[in-house]
């Protein structure tokens, strides 16, 4: 794939630190024929110890066979000290029995050397009760060893246990685990620890931040310990709380321990900072380490790049990882190469594993198909899913049958999501119903949300509120804008047009002529009738009428009574009757009333002068 860089160039970027003072290749080789000149030294040793009857020497010496695979050659040695009263050879005799396949005469030994004092020896007999399915004999021994301090007998005690249900003595065996170095102990210490902060049970906040803060520092024991997954969530924390360096840090650590979720996490991080190159890198390795996630992203940077045949193998390689994500994307790209069937199939597949967007796109598909019927239920079940899109797909649709109480109630419901248009809805509705305090509550939110409609609706409901402004002398200064005038600016800046006839209405008043023609301008230029003819009255009063007869014409072509009115006086005055009797025959027909009448009387006065 031409995405794939080199992998120095994660650390070209400075954003990971390498990490420093790494012993090299031949400092390790040379630490490694060290140790076995010692180990070599040290058996001579205890060989010679041996042949004088040291007992210690003799458990020693077959614990140091035994690591090394001799099993022959430690089993006479073990049971000679065993024979000799030492309770860790009689330990290690049972770990060599047990690792030989005699696990009840393994159990036996176990027991001498428990019933003597090992920690150790009772921590193996309760391993072994428990594979036997004899909980309360392994429960026992485990606890002698736990009792004793030894980490991994508090461990198998925890998780023992947990399996039986006893969240508080587990957790205290597991904390004692973690507190003596024990690194999957820390890691599910940090799990238990996060999942109570996740509940905040009875609404407690403080101490759901306590236990989150705590499961923070448990993770950092387990990822410093090596553990890849508590490296994983430490970095996610990190992430979450904006102190991405560290977070990267951690993900590589443990994507470098084989963690396929740390290499797509780390992947997304390198891209949000732009570096692609190296992003493609991680997600190759998580993807072909089976996470679905990489391969989606895999797939998603080469349909950016048009390579959308890469693409869709990267979406199958997603699907088959079990990422529903991956049909999904599939529906996306037929749906964008114009491939509706397949894109529909695709659809389907994720829909019917519980994808919501896929449930909401497939019913869009089905909608535009004409199957209402067919659409309708694939909305309902993307909605219940929580898909805020489909809720609001369904409020339009039964809007679209007239059912507005059923529209009302699934636009409230996006509404409540944060769903923008939806609010507007909402808004309007409310409005039509006369409650107008609620209406201006859901406005707001919606204009909160970029709804340019709803900013002017808002504006309008303010503005019928607002006292008559005092008449504005010359010389006085401005008076300060209105919380309306603020929202009717907001809304033409974002191209809406009759908040920009209006805001120019408001400069006009306030005797800015160059600001309101400039309003006028835009809302005229992008096809407003309104401010073509407001534009045309400016003109006209600054002495500008050819201009303005330009507006008016534009304005008149579209439908605006007052505007031909308006050119039928213009030609009138001219002299030019028969086109001025022209334009007074169109505002007749376009009207208002008021405009009507007087149109009809110029036409009239008109016609009789052409006939005189």
């Amino acid at each position: 794939m031409n995405v794939m860089g080199d992998m120095a160039n994660l650390f070209g970027t400075g954003r990971f630190a390498q990490p420093s003072g790494q012993p090299s290749d031949q400092e390790e080789a040379a630490d490694e024929a060290q140790e076995a000149a010692d180990e070599a030294a040290e058996e001579v040793r205890l060989r010679l110890a041996v042949e004088g009857g040291d007992v210690e020497a003799m458990s020693v010496l077959g614990a140091l066979l035994l690591r090394r695979g001799d099993f022959d050659g430690a089993e006479s040695h073990l049971r000679a000290a065993t024979a000799a009263g030492d309770r860790a050879a009689a330990n290690n005799l049972g770990v060599l029995l047990h690792q030989r396949g005699y696990a009840d005469e393994a159990a036996g030994w176990w027991r001498i050397a428990a019933v003597a004092g090992s920690a150790a020896a009772a921590h193996a007999l309760g391993r072994h009760f428990r594979e036997r399915g004899d909980e309360p004999a392994a429960e026992y021994w485990l606890c002698q060893s736990a009792e004793q301090g030894h980490v991994l007998g508090a461990y198998a005690l925890a998780d023992l246990l947990e399996h039986r249900g006893d969240d508080t003595g587990s957790e205290r065996w597991m904390r004692a685990a973690a507190e003596r170095g024990h690194r999957e102990a820390a890691y599910r210490l940090a799990r238990t620890l996060d999942r109570r902060a996740g509940r905040r049970d009875g609404g407690d906040d403080e101490a759901a931040a306590l236990a989150a803060d705590e499961a923070e520092q448990w993770y950092r024991q387990a990822a410093a310990r090596g553990h890849r997954r508590g490296a994983l969530h430490l970095g996610t924390i990190l992430e979450k709380r904006g102190e991405l360096k560290e977070a990267g840090r951690w993900y590589l650590t443990s994507a470098k321990d084989g963690e396929a979720r740390a290499a797509c996490a780390l992947g997304f991080l390198l891209r949000d900072a732009g570096d692609t190159e190296s992003a493609a890198v991680w997600w190759l390795r998580a993807a072909q380490d089976g996470d679905g996630n990489a391969a989606n992203a895999l797939g998603a940077l080469h349909a950016e790049r048009g390579e959308t045949q890469t693409a869709e193998r990267w979406y199958r390689a997603a699907m088959d990882a079990g990422d529903d994500n991956g049909a999904y994307n599939l529906g996306l790209l037929c749906a964008e190469q114009g491939r509706t069937t397949q894109a529909e199939q695709w659809y389907r597949r994720a829909a019917y594993a519980g994808h919501r967007e896929a449930s909401n796109a497939l019913a869009i598909l089905l909608l535009r198909a004409g199957d209402e019927a067919g659409a309708e239920p694939w909305f309902s079940k993307a909605a219940e899913a929580g898909s805020v899109d489909a809720a609001f797909n369904l409020g339009i649709l039964h809007a679209g049958r007239s059912e507005e109480r059923a529209a009302l109630r699934w636009y409230e419901r996006a509404a409540a999501a944060g769903h923008t248009e939806a609010a507007l809805q909402v808004g309007m509705a409310r409005l039509r119903g006369g409650d107008e305090r609620e209406a201006e509550r859901f406005l707001r939110c919606a204009a909160g949300g970029g709804s340019a409609e709803a900013a002017y609706r808002l504006a309008t409901v303010l503005d019928a509120r607002r006292p008559p402004a005092p008449a504005h002398e010359l010389g006085e200064p401005a008076q300060e804008k209105s919380e309306c005038e603020e929202w009717y600016e907001r809304a033409a800046s974002q191209g809406h047009r009759r908040a920009q006839v209006r805001v120019g209405m408001l400069c006009a008043a306030r005797g800015d002529v160059v600001e309101a023609a400039r309003w006028y301008r835009e809302a005229a230029e992008a096809g407003s009738r309104n401010g073509a003819f407001n534009l045309g009255l400016l003109l006209a009063r600054e002495g500008s009428e050819p201009e303005a007869v330009v507006w008016w014409r534009r304005a008149a072509d579209a439908g605006h009574g007052r505007a031909a009115l308006r050119l039928a006086l213009v030609f009138a005055r001219r002299g030019e009757l028969a086109e001025g009797q022209r334009w007074a025959d169109l505002a007749v027909s376009l009207g208002p009333a008021e405009v009507g009448e007087r149109a009809a009387r110029l036409r009239d006065a008109l016609r009789q002068e052409l006939s005189a």
